[in-house]
């Protein structure tokens, strides 16, 4: 979206009155941009409104000024095969995934002393109705939807253009707001959080802005019930496809056959997207952490790693095996192949409340699993295999296949976060990374991912029923 289209479209929000002053607030802000013929990614399911309203009561318990999110306008992106998806964090908070949409949260404490204009704690703001945009891309949510108050969990619910004006007026109130300061993302920074606090400035100039990521960051690091339900499902989906996957497998099938496979049962089970860009890596591209262009012939002998998730309502699973070709492991091949798992295997033996996932320290479950690649097996040179390691070992998944949260701090019971440790040694062309999904709980974790093999024996099992299944077809 170009510089001249944003600024327009906030002067088409930013002139309206609004009829009374909303104060002591927390605004969550996403104003969202339709861009070209996109359309809105259609969530399976989403969770009760009552989770939401909990997740904003405590988010407004602990602010005293307004809080201000600006959320994407479109990425920017004008492909036709460019689907709009909501900005996490709003969408955590409201579970609402509508373009041009915004939420004015007041504090708990936003009504004391303030008069009768405060009679409502939370104002959703969506676009005006545009029969012309819904003939192309469906119907909408707007203002003027009868229900729209139940239908998504707010008591008071009001046109977009009114935003503008009630963040004026709170400005001559509220010395200070709050919204996510620009920060730098693992795939690059974003621009709309820069927009963010330009728009600020320009609809309240005199305010000082401060950053509220770190409370909405605290709340998403422990999953809900429900939130839980959904990733048992992206992750359900996602073994699925590796089963798929173990019994297609054959030397003389394309890496992006493969992903097609493991994509196609990811749709047809009801992933809305991929949590990521499918990973699929044979022989040397098996070293490569994020190799994604899926355009090797696979070879007999090579080793295959298969990093692949699906997204169910929003929420990412991450998911790897590695597997062999030809359905054999070579000596060598299982050799490190039983080095990763163990290492493995340690490390979710001591995963429980309190652990950590640091380099360092003495509750660390990167350095038990890093001790065990290091003092199991050497490489052709005689030398520890530890260097060969070269990524941590987990992180959280949620909204985000990399949800955000500090795993150096003490991990906590409901935190969902990878273990996946790897040996990638370029020389031998063997790459090969193991990763499941598990559950921090009371009295230690829970593999969320249990249901798929990961032993030397039970992957040669799988991989030689397909075969026979393949011959059976062939008949």
């Amino acid at each position: 979206m170009s510089g001249l289209a944003r600024r327009e479209w906030f002067q088409r929000f930013g002139v309206s009155a609004v009829g009374r002053v909303w104060a002591g607030v927390v605004i969550l802000a996403a104003l969202l941009c339709c861009v070209g013929p996109a359309q809105a990614q259609q969530r399976r399911e989403r969770e009760p409104n009552s989770v939401y309203e909990a997740r904003r009561a405590t988010l407004a318990a602990n602010i005293d000024g307004p809080i201000v999110l600006l959320g994407y306008t479109g990425r920017e992106e004008e492909a036709q095969t460019y689907i709009f998806s909501q900005e996490e964090n709003f969408y955590y908070l409201t579970g609402h995934n509508e373009e041009e949409s915004a939420l004015i949260l007041l504090p708990t404490d936003a009504h004391k002393g303030k008069g009768d204009e405060f009679s409502s704690r939370e104002i959703f703001f969506l676009p005006p109705k545009d029969a012309r945009k819904e003939k192309w891309n469906g119907a909408r949510m707007s203002a003027s939807d009868p229900g729209i108050e139940l239908r998504t969990g707010f008591s008071t619910v009001k046109p977009m253009p009114e935003l503008r004006a009630t963040v004026e007026q709170l400005a001559r109130i509220y010395p200070t707001f709050y919204t996510i300061l620009p920060y730098q993302r693992e795939l690059g920074g974003y621009p709309h959080e820069k927009e963010t606090v330009e728009w600020l400035k320009q609809a309240a100039p005199g305010v000082t802005v401060k950053d509220i990521r770190g409370s909405i960051t605290d709340l998403r690091l422990i999953k809900s019930p429900t939130e839980l339900a959904l990733l048992r499902q992206a992750i359900d989906l996602s073994l699925d496809a590796q089963f798929a996957a173990m019994k297609m497998m054959r030397p003389g099938a394309w890496e992006y056959q493969i992903a097609a496979k493991m994509v196609e049962v990811h749709a047809m089970g009801g992933s809305e997207a991929e949590a990521y860009a499918p990973i699929v890596g044979a022989g040397p591209n098996s070293t490569v952490l994020h190799y994604d262009k899926l355009g090797r012939k696979i070879e007999d002998g090579d080793i295959v790693v298969m990093d692949v998730g699906a997204q169910y309502s929003g929420y990412a699973a991450d998911i790897t095996r590695t597997i062999p070709a030809n359905g054999k492991f070579t000596p060598r091949q299982r050799e490190i192949y039983d080095i990763v798992l163990g290492a493995q295997e340690a490390a979710i033996r001591a995963l429980k409340p309190g652990m950590d996932a640091c380099r360092k320290g003495d509750k660390s479950i990167y350095k038990i699993a890093y001790d065990y690649i290091n003092t199991h097996g050497k490489d052709e040179h005689g030398k520890p295999l530890g260097q060969y390691f070269i990524h941590g070992l987990s992180h959280s998944i949620g909204l985000n296949v990399h949800d955000p949260g500090d795993l150096c701090k003490p991990i906590a019971v409901g935190t969902v976060l990878t273990v996946e440790p790897g040996i990638y040694i370029p020389e031998e062309n063997l790459g090969v990374r193991i990763e499941d999904d598990v559950l921090v709980t009371e009295t230690g974790n829970e593999v969320l991912s249990q249901r798929l093999p990961r032993s030397v024996e039970e992957i040669e099992k799988i991989m030689g029923e397909g075969k026979k299944e393949r011959a059976a077809e062939a008949k």
